[in-house]
């Protein structure tokens, strides 16, 4: 029997967690549930009902800037090495503009696979795949997608200062675009 407190890791951001479920094997293979409704509610206090699933397919060195959705997101990588630098952008929380790091390498055959739950209201999700293999990168949304509420910040943001781990990164036009955090929150660095 599993224990399902062990299951739920807190992020040093407030309702990020890295969820880490055990895999069921045999020589036929594994199953593996990376999300269960009941557990993530009572670890984090958010009713979270999908209502829309996406698959992503990534290139290695590939930089998905930092984006915030106004809903919450389960993401699990399947293939591939996720880097993903995550940041709090909620105005009134107190670990605004906070980078918690978070590494997810479910291509090992491990006892356990991670998924990672970020609720909604300003938490910025990134993505870099790292290595060399292409990452099948899958996640829940409880919010039908609407292009007009998704926000960016710049993936190389100076105030972020936020480490990456590729030197000529492969980004969309859209992300070269993205606002630095003083031009998307002027009121945070006001003297």
């Amino acid at each position: 029997m599993t224990d399902k407190s062990s299951n739920i890791i807190k992020t040093g951001i407030s309702g990020v967690v890295l969820i880490q479920r055990p895999i069921h094997g045999d020589a036929r293979g594994f199953v593996h549930e990376p999300y269960n409704k009941k557990e993530l509610e009572e670890a984090t206090g958010v009713s979270f009902s999908p209502v829309q699933w996406t698959h992503a397919y990534i290139k290695p060195g590939v930089i998905k800037a930092i984006h915030t959705e106004n809903w919450n997101k389960l993401i699990y990588p399947v293939t591939g090495i996720l880097y993903a630098p995550i940041v709090d952008l909620r105005p009134e929380s107190s670990t605004f503009g906070k980078v918690e790091y978070v590494t997810i390498d479910n291509t090992k055959e491990d006892t356990k696979r991670q998924a990672l739950f970020l609720p909604s209201g300003g938490i910025g999700n990134s993505i870099c795949v790292m290595g060399t293999e292409m990452m099948h990168y899958f996640y829940l949304i409880d919010e039908y997608w609407d292009d007009a509420k998704a926000r960016g910040i710049a993936w190389d943001d100076p105030d972020l200062n936020i480490k990456w781990p590729v030197d000529n990164p492969i980004l969309s036009e859209r992300d070269k675009k993205n606002s630095t955090l003083r031009e998307a929150f002027p009121e945070k660095f006001k003297k």
